[in-house]
């Protein structure tokens, strides 16, 4: 039977329709919106009293396969010292034994606790000596292991770094590893250190070790997303049974993930492989993604101008494909008619992407081919301002994870780039008011902060410019808000890059993304007016019912 929502506060993300205070939808599909005097009266009607509805939340960079299979590591308590965290370690693993425990995955120790030299294997070895110890930074692309962890790996200074001043492990005057890993290289050696400890972590997903996970994103209105990267088949067969089971609650766009121009062929095949044994009205695969620098905290982001902290202003920072090479893997994506997803985050890599993909374009312009690969460009911390003008003359999606956009990440950049380019890092009103397509995700990929997954949260955040959680010091940025003033997003903006623009993103904004007749019945009916509940309360904000496909998913009409 059709339901007609009446006397709300519609915003639809549609340009030609802003607003409406009715809509009315059947089966899965939306039949009506606009006023509730024309609004149709044969079905069941429903007075919200006000209340605001806004389209399904599309998160366009999350990891559902990373949070499901992270429910096993220990959290470790925040804190800047680091002999209370190797107490808290050295505690846990007394009280866990080896035959409980055979491996200790712990996250997060503070990226700025050992300076840019990093932990050393020593330290760690003081609190557990006995098995194999892993720490993770608080960035999440820096990990500290113990000395047994490496002698599982049989990593010695003989062992090639499979990418050199990127993925690599860090080492000391005479080759040797110093226990402090770079851009998880060490899971190219898992394998061996399970093989020889005869245990492997509880990593193969399940429908219900991913149960979790989905109820989170219903719960708050997330109705549609893009996945950073599938972490392997078995995640692909356990959301397949969720979605049999009324029990993910969402459209799914799957990323797979390539290293270089020479497995591109064979991941972009087992892409194809997933579309056609997973894809359906939810589940679709149309990108890859490129890990193309590393994070500006531990200083291998790609920048353009030499490290502040190098004497030898030599240190650029790292960056994993050089422009001609990039530029090969788009026309291979553009020929195969896939779109590529691409972490950068120092400004170096924004342009050499750009560069990128201007060389292929031209060159599939001369070979008579036409353009058809959608770039997508993830988190995009510095650009230069003489490329803010770039993505919209080169189509390139810039996609930004807003919970960031305050003090999650604190001071460490400044380590490298000094105050004034730390404080041109994250501003993206330049790019959206040139005509860009901006989009907005949470990017988490642990369940330790999945709560900030929240969109509501993330849009607080990306408003305010403070993090309620990680605050800046008010003494030195008043009201710990992250400067400068000017890069704070509009509501608006917000709401418009966590819906229709993300539909954009997916390909899918014929059927997501707006509430409009025809499309799909996928919405939010909210507890406050988003546009004018007080700035640092948007994050109270509460889903009264979520909508997926015509049927209330989550709390009630």
């Amino acid at each position: 039977m059709q339901k007609i929502l009446i006397n709300g506060r519609i915003f639809t993300s549609n340009e030609e329709q802003a607003w409406a205070d009715a809509i009315a939808f059947e089966n899965d599909q939306i039949t009506y919106v606009g006023t509730a005097a024309e609004a149709p009266r044969d079905g069941e009607i429903i007075d919200l009293q006000g209340k605001m509805v806004i389209p399904g939340i599309i998160d366009s960079h999350i990891h559902p396969g990373m949070v499901s299979q992270s429910s096993w590591h220990i959290k470790l308590p925040w804190t800047e010292n680091a002999e209370e965290l190797l107490d808290f370690v050295r505690s846990y693993a007394t009280e866990h034994q080896k035959e409980e425990k055979p491996f200790l995955y712990f996250e997060y120790y503070s990226t700025s606790m050992f300076g840019d030299k990093g932990p050393k294997k020593e330290l760690l070895d003081s609190a557990v000596s006995d098995r194999p110890c892993l720490c993770q930074d608080f960035g999440e692309h820096l990990h500290w292991v113990n000395s047994k962890m490496l002698e599982l790996m049989e990593i010695t200074k003989d062992t090639p770094d499979p990418v050199p001043g990127l993925e690599m492990f860090v080492r000391d005057e005479n080759g040797n590893p110093t226990g402090w890993c770079k851009e998880f290289v060490w899971q190219r050696f898992q394998d061996k250190m399970y093989e020889k400890i005869g245990w492997e972590p509880p990593i193969i997903m399940t429908p219900q070790l991913m149960e979790n996970f989905f109820a989170f994103l219903t719960e708050h209105g997330i109705t549609a997303m893009a996945d950073g990267l599938v972490e392997g088949e078995h995640q692909l067969t356990a959301m397949s049974e969720l979605d049999k089971a009324g029990k993910m609650n969402v459209y799914y766009d799957g990323i797979n993930r390539f290293w270089s121009y020479s497995d591109l062929p064979e991941k972009i095949r087992e892409l194809k492989q997933y579309a056609k044994k997973y894809g359906g009205k939810h589940m679709k695969f149309n990108t890859m993604k490129l890990f193309l620098d590393g994070t500006n905290e531990s200083g291998n982001s790609a920048s353009l101008e030499p490290h502040k902290n190098d004497p030898s202003g030599t240190n650029y920072g790292e960056i994993k494909l050089d422009t001609d090479e990039l530029a090969k893997c788009l026309l291979l994506c553009n020929r195969e008619a896939v779109d590529l997803h691409i972490h950068m985050v120092g400004d170096r890599a924004f342009r050499v992407g750009c560069d990128a993909v201007e060389m292929a374009q031209k060159e599939a312009k001369r070979l008579g081919e036409a353009w058809v690969c959608q770039p997508i460009f993830a988190h995009c911390e510095l650009v230069d301002p003489n490329d803010f003008d770039r993505p919209v003359k080169l189509g390139i999606t810039v996609n930004w994870s807003c919970h960031w956009s305050g003090g999650y990440f604190g001071e460490l950049a400044q380590e490298y780039f000094g105050y004034d380019k730390w404080e041109r890092m994250y501003q993206f009103n330049p790019i959206i008011d040139s005509g860009a397509l901006v989009t907005f995700s949470s990017d988490v990929v642990t369940f330790y902060e999945l709560h900030r997954a929240d969109p509501f949260f993330s849009m607080q955040v990306a408003h305010t410019r403070v993090d309620p959680e990680f605050p800046l010091d008010p003494q030195k940025y008043p009201g710990s808000v992250r400067p400068p003033e000017s890069a704070k997003l509009s509501r608006e903006i917000l709401l418009k890059g966590y819906t229709i623009n993300g539909a954009k993103q997916m390909r899918m904004e014929s059927r997501l993304g707006s509430l409009e007749k025809g499309k799909i019945a996928n919405m939010n009916v909210i507890s406050d007016n988003f546009f004018k509940v007080p700035a640092d309360q948007i994050s109270q904000i509460s889903f009264d019912a979520v909508i997926f496909d015509g049927k209330v998913v989550a709390g009630k009409l």
